[in-house]
């Protein structure tokens, strides 16, 4: 009797839609007839049922499967290129539709289950058909471009391939028959493309009133406003904020990467030969009204969702809060690809010659890039810096937080790094404004912070070059060699924090990132150097363990540069480091030793020809590099102003007569410096070089170094015999802050910041690394690149390893029976 209970008490109510979805997967009107089926008309009554079943995002993810899609385009081609042209066709009458878009209401359970029970009546819903459109078509496209490509490439011959272009209008040619065929090529020129009306279409509702706008701010019975979104840059007026606007949002600016999915799917070498047409349509052809209101909508949406009452509790992040971080995640993701944007035409145009060539984007290039580098007032660029630094401080919260998982941590803190980069490599007066910024050294601490974090995860190590290479742009600035000496305001972690100044904590972290990670980023190193080398001159006042921590890269990579630049810019400024190279003067003698034993070798080597150079002898390549270097520092050495020889002969004894015997007896160490300097910011060579220990002792300059140990050592150590009682460590370094070696040293060099130059192969990198973020964001149980093929990067899954309970345990109850904690029993 109560079998079919619920069936009478819900169907009336139309609670059973399931039933009908069910259908769709299993009956042959549902998915299968889109395969099996061979030309489905456009007009057929098939079609209907896939703009009004569908309820949510995971409807369409669950009911319509990619291998559904791959047959589909494999086995009824034409299936597949009807079903894009009518769900775009309704897309667009749609939203030039009166009717839509419908009046919207907050999501409640009473809301949800009214649109249940409208669901199963004839009335009809114009918001709910567009969403589907643009559900399906976020599902479809991606596989459908796949595929092609693979076609393309020779995977598989089929019929002609679908080309999202302009066929709307099939019967209205056939109809007109006595056209000529120059009229036919002449319209189908002037048309535009289908690639390009969608984006049209999705632009015009990422700016519709009632549907991701309020309607209030519309005028008259135009519902298509483009106002920017929120306030802040570009606007002074903030609509307010609204969950469903957000979700729908978030669900347009989703179709528009899943519109050029051609990056990720496209080798790394075709990334600037073949690019993808619908992302360059997007920043070519874009009017420029349109351009500045998308471009300040996604900045103010991303840099308004780090007010500090976003930092919530993990547990009680409610529905709004989650729509918020997937819309500010949305937000970042389509900036980042659209000023990352260099394929085809899109690249920016050089100017100037081989020393001094600058590229810059123009409007012609890519609009985005373009005016992204124009933003030019104070209060924007203030906007921008505090709304980085506080999603910063957000994950720096989260992750120094007592009770681990209290705090959410922010998903999308590698495209704020990314925008961060891109903000200083485009803009110079925003660079300009944070280098003259207090929160510079903040904005370093921050960036270190997350590099130490994800260290030891070699999924982010892509991440960490990232951060590496901004390091390096901002110390090739003067001004932040200047700010340097400031200290660093925010509370770090107590396991990184470092007593003293931004400059402690520069080399602090720098050094545990390369001496903690076993040679696992290897590629970092080059960049860290340089940054190093370059912010060296402006050290003061170096605290013991930054000190120490120098020493020990020099074991490491022997970073002698950075030694030179400290003795001849601020010697006495820095004791602390004085009383460590002194006190570690045996380890340099030692590096010294080993270099005079090898450099014979090297100069036998450096008479090798060409020929072992092309036959792969690294040596040989590091040889030839070396003499290049030194006469080209020989020819600048000549080339210098008058003014410094009047200098260097008007000072009487520059020289003693022990330094003078030093520097000749190193003479020829010493003109490699720049050259070692040059070949370690090399990294990995063409032919797979990398820096080894033999490498280090055979290119390093230690002849600065050693003149300071052979001046202060014996100064120090006839103190300590001399007298009764031996000075102390405070002492010496009182004495050491008096100490001045002019007449001894040589003459000053010149300062040669370097900084970090863009290549091709960079270029393809960081497109690697922004579309595998986006990729894994897209992973989701609703992500759109589910189940679809990678070539733009390599995806290494790996198989979770379920923790076992005595390692567990032994972590909950910290360990209190492992050996290091017993009690020590005495006799």
């Amino acid at each position: 009797m109560f079998t079919k209970l619920p069936l009478k008490l819900t169907a009336p109510f139309g609670l059973l839609t399931d039933e009908a979805k069910l259908a769709f997967r299993s009956k042959p009107e549902g998915i299968s007839k889109l395969i099996s089926t061979r030309h489905i008309p456009e007009n057929d009554n098939y079609w209907d049922q896939y703009f009004t079943l569908f309820d949510t995002p995971s409807d369409v993810f669950s009911l319509i499967s990619p291998h559904d899609i791959r047959r589909a385009f494999l086995d009824a081609p034409e299936n597949a290129a009807t079903l894009v042209r009518v769900v775009t066709s309704r897309l667009f009458n749609l939203v030039s539709d009166h009717t839509f878009p419908v009046e919207q209401t907050t999501t409640s359970v009473t809301s949800y289950a009214s649109s249940l029970i409208k669901a199963a009546t004839a009335a009809r819903n114009p918001t709910k058909e567009v969403l589907n459109c643009v559900r399906i078509l976020q599902r479809v496209l991606p596989v459908i471009f796949e595929v092609q490509i693979d076609s393309e490439d020779g995977l598989r011959v089929v019929e002609p391939q679908f080309v999202i272009e302009d066929e709307d209008d099939h019967s209205e040619h056939e109809a007109a028959s006595s056209r000529s065929v120059e009229s036919k090529a002449k319209t189908k020129q002037t048309l535009p493309s289908l690639g390009e009306k969608l984006f049209r279409c999705i632009m015009d509702l990422l700016f519709c009133c009632g549907f991701t706008l309020p309607t209030k701010i519309q005028v008259d019975h135009y519902k298509i406003n483009y106002v920017i979104w929120e306030k802040g840059v570009g606007s002074t007026v903030d609509p307010g904020p609204n969950a469903q606007y957000d979700s729908n949002k978030s669900r347009c600016c989703d179709s528009s990467s899943s519109s050029s999915p051609a990056r990720y799917i496209s080798p790394p070498a075709s990334l600037f030969s073949k690019p993808s047409f619908y992302t360059l349509h997007m920043v070519r052809k874009t009017p420029r009204r349109d351009v500045l209101t998308l471009l300040c909508s996604l900045l103010n949406t991303i840099l308004n969702s780090s007010t500090p009452n976003n930092l919530t509790i993990a547990s009680v992040a409610g529905k709004e809060k989650i729509q918020e971080l997937a819309l500010v995640g949305m937000c970042l993701q389509v900036l980042c690809v659209l000023l990352d944007f260099q394929s085809g035409p899109a690249k920016d145009v050089v100017s100037g010659n081989d020393e001094n060539a600058m590229s810059m984007p123009t409007a012609q290039t890519n609009a985005f890039r373009y005016f992204l580098a124009k933003l030019h007032r104070t209060q924007d660029f203030a906007f921008i810096l505090d709304g980085i630094t506080s999603i910063l401080d957000q994950q720096l919260a989260a992750s120094n937080i007592i009770l681990p998982g209290s705090r959410r941590s922010i998903p999308y803190i590698p495209e704020t790094i990314i925008l961060f980069w891109k903000l200083i490599e485009l803009n110079k007066k925003f660079r300009a404004y944070v280098l003259d910024s207090d929160k510079v050294v903040d904005v370093l601490a921050y960036l270190f912070c997350y590099g130490l974090e994800i260290k030891d995860k070699p999924q982010q190590h892509g991440l960490c070059r990232s951060l590496s290479y901004i390091v390096q742009t901002l110390s090739a600035e003067p001004a932040f060699g200047n700010k340097l000496c400031l200290p660093v305001k925010i509370s770090l972690p107590t396991k990184w924090s470092t007593p003293g100044t931004a400059a402690d904590v520069m080399i602090t972290s720098i050094y545990s990132m390369m001496a903690t990670t076993s040679g696992a980023m290897t590629s970092l190193y080059p960049a860290l150097i340089i940054a190093l080398s370059n912010v060296a001159p402006y050290f003061k006042n170096l605290s013991i363990v930054s000190s120490n921590r120098l020493i020990q890269l020099a074991h490491l990579i022997c970073q002698s540069p950075v030694f030179n630049s400290v003795i001849f810019h601020h010697l006495s400024d820095n004791p602390n480091l004085l009383y460590a190279i002194i006190m570690a003067h045996k380890t340099f003698q030692d590096l010294v030793r080993e270099e005079r034993t090898r450099h014979e070798d090297s100069n036998r080597k450096s008479n090798l020809g060409e020929t072992d150079i092309e036959a792969g002898d690294v040596q040989a390549e590091k040889a030839r590099l070396l003499r290049i270097e030194s006469h080209r520092m020989e020819s600048s050495r000549e080339g210098a102003p008058d003014d410094e020889d009047v200098e260097a002969t008007s000072t009487p004894s520059r020289k003693s007569e022990k330094a003078r015997g030093k520097m000749r007896e190193r003479s020829e160490s010493s003109e490699t410096t720049s050259s070692a300097e040059l070949l370690a910011s090399a990294g990995v060579g063409r032919s797979g070089f990398v820096p080894t220990q033999e490498w280090v002792y055979d290119s390093l300059p230690l002849d600065t170094v050693m003149l300071v140990i052979s001046e202060l050592l014996p100064k120090i150590q006839s103190s300590q015999l001399g007298g009764q009682k031996a000075p102390t460590t405070g002492e010496v370094i009182d004495f050491l802050r008096t100490v001045s070696l002019v007449g001894v040293l040589p003459p000053v060099p010149p300062l040669h910041p370097r900084k970090f130059t863009w290549s091709d192969a960079s270029m393809v990198w960081l497109t690697s690394l922004i579309w595998g973020e986006i990729y894994v964001h897209g992973m989701s149980p609703l992500g759109i690149w589910s189940s679809t093929n990678v070539r733009l990067f390599f995806v290494k899954h790996t198989n979770s390893q379920p923790r076992q309970i005595a390692g567990t345990m032994s972590h909950v109850v910290g360990e209190l029976f492992s050996p290091a904690r017993q009690r020590p029993e005495f006799p």
